[in-house]
């Protein structure tokens, strides 16, 4: 008794250390590690798998891995009788391996580890430095832009099924199309250019599919970059990678949750937000607190002043909690971070 005692003490000062802390320090040095890994890790013969839920794009030389994206494309160009049959069980075993890797971090993927998402991070702190300030969506636009990312998950599913198969009695889609998301994807050409290589920035003029899609993914890099100095997470908005997991999400270890009988309204989760969530500030019903475009950052937990009202859970065991000893200490105490800054920051 008395040593299971004396581990829960040791327990719980971790745990209020863990309340303490400053996360968002914490997410900057795994989002480098993670960027490292992602971008150069094949360069030092690590190889992280194939069905991997995040932009570790094939088309890198370095990376250690392949973003599931692709091998979900590539897996779907087979006919209905294929992929009910032996054909067909590659991709179920690859989708698996897939969610295997997804419930460990849940949507957590998006806010540590996407090299797209890590990008976007260090331009909004370039953003900060030159003084160029960024804007919000308003409600209604916010409604209508967060659907995107699912068309274009529909369409990244149904294109690869049309080549091999006939909808509504139409011709098979050309197969030109090849795998059409990452053709347009602004991790093919964006990712490459870590290691010097611009291989990938061209336009294809072997016909007209290629010449379109090239065309567009040239247009989407150059967009990736513009929007993400004009709002943070720019393209996260419309990432079916966040559509995909979103799907899984609550099936995740890593889980989000709120008690909304703590909760004031005050509207620190929604500010700190980067893509400006709404509804963790205003839903005080839902335990599971994750949106669609949530990315799990946790900045929302730090920015909460009120006790236990923001949980981050393994299970449903707490390992970060929002507090008002946490708050203060980050957000009010000297040299650390100000809701006011973010506040200024707005449009």
């Amino acid at each position: 008794m008395y040593s299971r005692n004396i581990t829960m003490n040791y327990l719980q000062n971790i745990k209020h250390k863990a309340d303490r802390a400053n996360v968002s320090r914490l997410r900057f040095w795994i989002q480098l590690f993670t960027f490292l890994l992602i971008v150069y890790g094949g360069y030092f013969f690590i190889h992280i798998g194939s069905q991997v839920p995040t932009f570790a794009c094939p088309y890198n030389q370095g990376s250690p891995g392949t973003c599931y994206l692709i091998a979900m494309q590539h897996g779907l160009h087979l006919t209905w009788s294929e992929l009910v049959s032996y054909r067909g069980l590659a991709f179920f075993t690859g989708f698996l391996t897939f969610i295997g890797f997804f419930i460990v971090f849940n949507k957590a993927w998006c806010g540590f580890i996407c090299p797209l998402g890590t990008l976007q991070d260090w331009i909004t702190k370039l953003r900060y430095k030159i003084g160029i300030r960024f804007s919000r969506y308003d409600s209604a636009s916010f409604q209508k832009l967060k659907k995107i990312k699912y068309v274009i998950l529909v369409l990244l599913i149904a294109i690869p099924l049309g080549m091999s198969n006939s909808f509504f009695g139409l011709a098979p889609i050309n197969h030109d199309m090849q795998s059409p998301f990452c053709q347009v994807c602004p991790g093919r050409t964006i990712l490459p250019l870590a290691s010097a290589d611009t291989s990938q920035i061209f336009i294809d003029f072997t016909n007209k599919t290629t010449l379109v899609m090239s065309t567009l993914g040239i247009l989407i890099t150059a967009l990736f970059f513009v929007g993400a100095f004009a709002k943070k997470r720019f393209f996260c908005f419309f990432c079916p990678m966040s559509a995909l997991q979103f799907l899984f999400s609550r099936i995740g270890i890593l889980r989000l949750t709120k008690n909304g009988s703590n909760c004031t309204r005050c509207g620190n989760c929604n500010r700190v937000c980067d893509v400006g969530i709404i509804g963790i500030a205003e839903d005080i019903t839902s335990k599971y607190i994750v949106k669609d475009d949530c990315m799990m950052c946790f900045k929302c937990v730090e920015a909460c002043p009120e006790d236990n009202c923001l949980d981050v859970r393994v299970f449903n065991a707490k390992i970060f909690s929002s507090t008002q000893e946490g708050f203060f200490k980050r957000y009010i105490q000297p040299n650390e971070l100000s809701l006011k800054n973010e506040k200024n920051d707005e449009r």
